[in-house]
């Protein structure tokens, strides 16, 4: 950074004494008509002058670049949270020149793949799955490239992409991928270089991030349905609710419970309405995504983070757990309804208030009626 400052003022001495040199150039030729010795110096002058432009420039911008970086380091040193860790390292892959979006996938552990976005939605950023070269190899960097028809031209499309791994140690816990939306940008060796910068500053922080998240997912998970319970429920929702309110982003909540539940509970004793909301549990996981946060809040109650979505994608999956847990006989306790309360996130909303609308919208749900037979009952905020 000295070196940095030293060269800027250099720099702007040059200009200084190019600029004095100039006028006594300018006061001359007033007095008398300029020859062609005079109009070389001055052209070269010029010349000299926009060289030192483009120099403080690019210093500054060179600055500007390591105070990024620096920020970030310190940053992602000084937190434990995966979700915190992934954000930041999303947000500085971000900030590269011609990145319209980016992109984390986890695959080096048990179950979903974790996945988190910058600037897609959790849809696209679902359908994104980095493989490396046929043959195994392992691939410095994975350039993407899209070409679409002549009638999605007016579409904002993805039109490229770069990836880079994650590797702790020598293994490889999955991709960091930036996004362009700009057509005909190619990524250069630079832009690998930058990307592979943040690749490798973040990658320990993530897996510590991870096996951390692993330890507490222990403490954090219902035993009888393994779905997350209530307090890791709560304090998600308002670590989600600040990211959403941070970044701009799209947070949905949805709410439901089982119909009639403590009917189930008579007729086939408490044991088999255990075994019923461990069996419902299981098919709720079968279709949310993986960024989806599906939690147990209480007896039949269940509810599930929707993050980057709204109250269409929220419709969605609603429509997937009543076919999931409605479609087919739950053991002996045949067919089983549910009903739920969908709530989008509001600029004035809280944790609380978000909760709040959505319970209250499964209420109204509940308050309405239904027809006979199986199906859901879903009540979405205005």
């Amino acid at each position: 950074m000295n070196q940095l400052l030293i060269a800027i003022s250099a720099a702007l001495g040059a200009g200084v004494v190019l600029l004095g040199a100039l006028g006594v150039v300018a006061s001359r030729r007033a007095g008398r008509r300029a020859d062609a010795r005079v109009d070389e110096v001055v052209r070269t002058l010029e010349t000299r002058m926009d060289e030192l432009a483009r120099e403080l420039a690019g210093a500054m911008e060179r600055a500007e670049e390591e105070g990024r970086r620096s920020r970030f380091l310190r940053e992602i040193a000084g937190t434990i949270d995966l979700d915190d860790v992934l954000a930041r390292t999303l947000e500085a892959a971000s900030a590269l020149p011609g990145a319209d979006a980016a992109l984390v996938r986890l695959d080096a552990q048990p179950g979903k793949p974790v996945v988190a976005t910058l600037g897609l939605s959790a849809d696209e950023a679902e359908r994104q799955a980095i493989a490396g070269p046929p043959d195994g190899h392992e691939a410095r960097a994975i350039e993407l490239g899209y070409r679409y028809g002549p009638e999605l031209a007016d579409e904002e499309l993805v039109h490229g992409g770069l990836a880079v791994p994650l590797v702790v140690e020598g293994s490889r816990l999955g991709h960091l991928t930036v996004f362009t939306r700009a057509a005909g940008r190619r990524f250069t060796d630079d832009d690998v270089r930058r990307l592979e910068e943040i690749a490798e500053r973040a990658a320990p922080a993530i897996e510590n991030a991870r096996r951390f998240r692993e330890v507490r997912l222990l403490a954090d998970l219902d035993a009888l349905t393994g779905l997350h319970n209530r307090r890791y429920f709560h304090e998600t929702l308002a670590r989600e609710v600040a990211r959403a309110h941070r970044y701009g982003r799209g947070l949905a909540l949805v709410v439901f419970d089982l119909d009639d539940f403590k009917a189930i509970n008579d007729r086939i004793g408490h044991l088999g309405g255990d075994a019923v909301l461990a069996e419902a549990a299981a098919r709720v996981r079968e279709v949310v995504r993986s960024a989806d946060l599906a939690c147990r809040v209480g007896g039949d109650e269940f509810a599930v983070i929707v993050p980057e979505a709204g109250l269409e994608e929220a419709r969605q999956l609603v429509q997937r757990i009543e076919r999931a847990v409605s479609s087919r006989p739950i053991g002996d306790a045949g067919r089983v309804r549910l009903s739920a309360g969908i709530a989008e996130l509001r600029p004035e909303d809280d944790p609380i208030s978000l909760f709040e609308r959505a319970d209250q919208r499964l209420y109204a749900a509940k308050a309405a009626g239904r027809a006979p037979g199986p199906g859901v009952s879903a009540a979405e905020a205005p």
